[in-house]
């Protein structure tokens, strides 16, 4: 009898999975996949749910927290969509939603959601891309579990046109059978927040490698974008291609209640970067406008420095330079409101253009998000950004902001300015820290009118503030 009562037990738990399945799918009601059992709603916000019913039909939406019950009508193609009250982090809680025939979601949290997105670098998973590994990520992988940290990733999608809903895809508990295909970058963020935090956190990846900002955009948010080919019938559609990636997969998730968005993408518009400094900025403002909850913050990673000019061309290298994307960058963060920048001037690497260190990555952007978004206090969180140039003979002086403990280089010699006068031509030049600021000069620079600092495709920075954050690379000139 016990071992009859314990294999009947056995066989419960292998058919529930199915089970849930076979609810799911009888359910009149509909939802995109995203809405489903250990999902994460934003706590303290009216957060939305929305789905398919039969058209007309009225829907409810019971939260097991307050035992609230919701009511919307369907409309004349069966969307409804409504708003849910939720309390603060915690859980877990079901949700039931229903037009007659119930579809519960359960082991539902409540506490922080943050949309992870971008190309390869967001992309890339703990477990490395082939022959490309991310430094330390077995024993990350190993040691991942936490119920408390939730992981949904949107299935890849290239649409013309805006779509309703995304491939099926579930959420999942953080554990090592689910970590080592989540986006490394996004893991190491969400691990380090939800530890500071102590409360339930939802990390959102939409990400696809290989693809330019204009791919994640609108086709009203490139009208202004006259220079970018729009795709038409005869085109064929790729992850390239303006708007795909908006269209199949950011668009079903529009509307989701986030805290905010981490991104990291840049290395596909290298070699654009004019054009990049606005089609940035235009894209996190068309995010947030399409959410429609106000300016959340918007935190990116600056491209790390490669190689990307593998084949020179003298007429076209000038502005191949990775660096002047990096500038692109740096000055975009200056135009976007409550947004921040992470530097990796310091991880990356020569020959390959996805760096195997994603945990510095991550933790920077959960630095910024800590201080900024949840205003924790006593630890820096931003690299010194340059702020001013002034010339008194054959010196340069460069001043930076968000340095308040100095600068430093660690005890190695500054190795990468350089200083120019009138003729535009850079020279090698001695750098010395001093007082917060750096004097630059070169013996054939006699009046200087510009400097410039790391300013290369590939190169490794040797400037820092005290706490061990890398000065991004910077140039006080508009050549």
């Amino acid at each position: 009898m016990h071992f009859m009562s314990r294999f009947k037990q056995l066989m419960l738990l292998l058919a529930l999975p199915l089970l849930l399945q076979v609810q799911r799918a009888a359910a009149t009601v509909k939802m995109p996949y995203f809405f489903g059992d250990n999902m994460v709603l934003q706590q303290q916000t009216n957060a939305a749910i929305w789905g398919w019913a039969k058209p007309g039909s009225t829907v409810t939406v019971t939260t097991s927290w307050n035992k609230k019950k919701y009511a919307e009508k369907a409309d004349a193609t069966g969307k409804w969509k409504l708003q849910v009250a939720t309390p603060v982090a915690g859980g877990p809680y079901d949700i039931t939603i229903s037009d007659g025939t119930p579809l519960t979601l359960k082991n539902v949290l409540i506490g922080e959601v943050w949309l992870c997105s971008g190309q390869s670098n967001m992309e890339m998973p703990m477990k490395g891309f082939k022959d490309q590994p991310i430094l330390g990520s077995n024993d990350a992988i190993f040691n991942s579990s936490n119920a408390q940290l939730r992981l949904f990733t949107l299935p890849r999608a290239v649409t013309g046109a805006p779509q309703d809903t995304c491939k099926q895809s579930e959420w999942k508990a953080a554990e090592p059978e689910s970590v080592t295909n989540f986006s490394a970058t996004a893991y190491y963020f969400g691990r380090l927040l939800q530890q500071r935090l102590k409360v339930p956190v939802g990390l959102v990846c939409i990400s696809y490698g290989g693809s330019p900002a204009e791919a994640f955009m609108s086709t009203s948010a490139l009208q202004q974008f006259t220079d970018i080919k729009m795709p038409d019938a005869s085109t064929k559609l790729t992850n390239k291609v303006a708007t795909t990636l908006y269209n199949g997969m950011l668009h079903p998730f529009i509307g989701y209640t986030i805290k905010g968005c981490i991104w990291y993408q840049g290395e596909t518009n290298a070699d654009r970067p004019a054009q990049y400094e606005t089609l940035f900025p235009a894209m996190v403002k068309s995010w947030r406008n399409e959410f429609g909850q106000g300016d959340f913050p918007f935190y990116f990673a600056q491209i790390a420095p490669y190689t990307y000019v593998q084949h020179p061309d003298p007429k076209r290298d000038e502005f191949r330079n990775s660096a002047y994307l990096r500038d692109a960058q740096r000055k975009a963060a200056h135009t976007i409101p409550n947004s921040g920048m992470v530097v990796l001037m310091d991880i990356g690497e020569s020959k390959s253009i996805h760096p195997a260190d994603k945990e510095t990555g991550g933790k920077r952007f959960a630095y910024l998000a800590l201080a900024q978004t949840y205003q924790q206090k006593g630890f820096a969180a931003s690299s010194p950004d340059y702020d001013s140039l002034l010339i008194n003979g054959n010196v340069a002086t460069i001043k930076f902001k968000d340095a308040p403990n100095g600068l430093t280089s660690f005890g190695k010699p500054l190795e990468q300015f350089e200083i120019a006068g009138s003729d535009k031509k850079f020279y090698p030049a001695t750098a010395v820290i001093k007082q917060g600021t750096i004097q630059v000069s070169a013996a054939e620079v006699s009046a200087p009118v510009a400097v410039r600092y790391a300013f290369k495709d590939f190169v490794v920075g040797d400037l820092y503030s005290t706490e061990g954050f890398p000065v991004s690379s910077f140039r006080t000139d508009s050549w």
